[in-house]
């Protein structure tokens, strides 16, 4: 599931890339090097992106949570917007 919801964040315009925030705390431990960026808990998603000022951030924190809601079962959606890509990037 957090791979699929890591995929589906990506595509939305705006998404530079994934983080796994400020402490490192979004993060799914999985077979091989850890997936951050995407953290499946119990009752929530929790998705942290790197966001390019293209479009307003609340649009695109919103555009990634309508993204991965139908992967996320009856969990909630949170999206953090956890830096800014530097333009070009």
């Amino acid at each position: 599931m957090a791979r699929r919801i890591a995929e589906r964040a990506r595509t939305v315009a705006g998404v530079a890339d994934l983080t796994a925030g400020p402490r490192g705390r979004i993060v799914t431990f999985q077979a091989g090097p850890p997936l951050g960026g995407v953290a499946v808990r119990p009752d929530a998603v929790e998705i942290g992106i790197v966001a390019r000022p293209v479009r307003r951030l609340p649009d695109i924190a919103a555009d990634v949570r309508a993204a991965a809601l139908p992967l996320a079962g009856d969990r909630a959606v949170h999206v953090l917007v956890g830096d800014l890509a530097e333009e070009g990037t």
